[in-house]
């Protein structure tokens, strides 16, 4: 390789370590922090350029050729993905309609898939109706809107896969499962059942490996169509699945994430330990807004993620994520703000360059005369 070449892929692996180092440094002291999928990705992709730099400066055929080609049949699936993904979410909704009640949590890839196929056809006649300042200003702002949604949203897919790369230590004192609805008043559903296993299964394993058995605390209250907290449901349950009833806690009361957390630390903040080891057991898609949550309360919890199914995901994600927006809905309000006046700027520099050029004048004579 070239001496200017070999330096380029020296430092090019000198930044993707910097990125890693940042990463890791973000990620041990805070799994909950929506930057860490920043850090993590921008050592990602720094990664690859790396690898493609060092590969390429082989000038080996036999590995360049089959590499590149592998890159191209990527890049094809991801932009067939890209190019169908209107008709994937609205598969998606028609699979989620006859599974699931039809309600507007269960419908947002419905929405988006609709949204998605009429975008083209809104931007037409918005250029054919409107005057051209007018039209290029409701072109730009709402486009730059949907790359920033874009932007947040993978960076919020690649925080939540993240946060399942956990295996937390069989030495918990209390394992804390979420409630998800009853059906039929009473019964837990089989979405609210693999949390409950999962919980299960943990505190099975932990009895037989250090014969310490943690206390479970099953949080949920009664909703208006139930018979019977969501809690106690869920104690029956564990108690009848091989847990100890003396080891079942139920938490009645809470009707919210923010109360499942707040009133099961209140049950953990009353037992006589020091300083209880916690996890809490939900879907793996809550996951990582549930830890936000549990933060916010104070209690000091990871969070381990049951299996939900596959048809169900699409709708489930964009709920937390939304969820996750309007929690920090005033940072995206400003941004939103800027991102407005942004474009207004753009519009005006691209129909109007010369009253930039003149204010651009008159501020350098101002100046002169200072």
């Amino acid at each position: 390789m070239q001496g200017n070449y070999l330096f380029y892929v020296k430092l090019g692996w000198l930044v993707t370590m910097i990125f890693l180092a940042i990463f890791g440094v973000n990620y041990t002291y805070n799994r909950t922090w929506l930057r860490n999928g920043i850090w993590f990705n921008l050592f990602f992709y720094s990664f690859w350029l790396s690898l493609a730099l060092t590969i390429l400066g082989t000038d080996n055929n036999a590995i360049i050729y089959p590499v590149g080609l592998l890159f191209l049949f990527i890049l094809f699936c991801i932009g067939l993905a890209f190019s169908l993904q209107a008709i994937l979410l609205l598969w998606n909704a028609a699979v989620v309609w006859r599974r699931e009640s039809h309600s507007l949590a269960n419908s947002l890839t419905l929405y988006l898939g609709i949204f998605i196929i009429l975008l083209p056809f809104i931007i037409h006649l918005i250029r054919s109706h409107l005057p051209v300042f007018w039209a290029e200003l409701f072109t730009v702002f709402p486009v730059l809107c949907i790359l920033y949604v874009v932007f947040w949203f993978y960076n919020y897919i690649t925080v939540l896969v993240l946060y399942q790369i956990y295996w937390p230590r069989h030495n918990k004192d209390f394992i804390i499962v979420l409630g998800a609805g009853l059906m039929n008043g009473d019964q837990v559903t089989p979405l609210l059942a693999q949390r409950i296993n999962k919980g299960i299964r943990f505190y099975q394993r932990q009895l037989q490996k250090t014969g310490h058995a943690p206390k479970m605390i099953f949080s949920g209250g009664q909703g208006g169509d139930e018979t019977l907290p969501e809690g106690e449901a869920m104690r029956r349950y564990a108690i009848a699945h091989r847990v100890g009833a003396n080891d079942a806690l139920a938490e009645t009361a809470s009707r919210t994430t923010y109360e499942n957390m707040q009133f099961s630390k209140q049950i953990i903040d009353e037992s006589p330990i020091a300083k209880p080891k916690t996890i809490f057991v939900t879907n793996n898609y809550h996951t990582f807004r549930a830890a936000i949550v549990a933060q916010s309360v104070g209690l000091k919890a990871t969070g381990i993620g049951s299996k939900t199914a596959g048809f169900f995901l699409p709708n489930a994600v964009m709920r937390e994520y939304i969820a996750i927006v309007m929690h920090q809905r005033k940072l995206h309000l400003i941004m939103v703000i800027l991102m407005f006046l942004f474009s207004l700027f753009l519009v005006i520099l691209s129909l109007h360059s010369d009253w930039v050029a003149q204010w651009l004048q008159g501020i350098r004579q101002f100046l002169d005369n200072l």
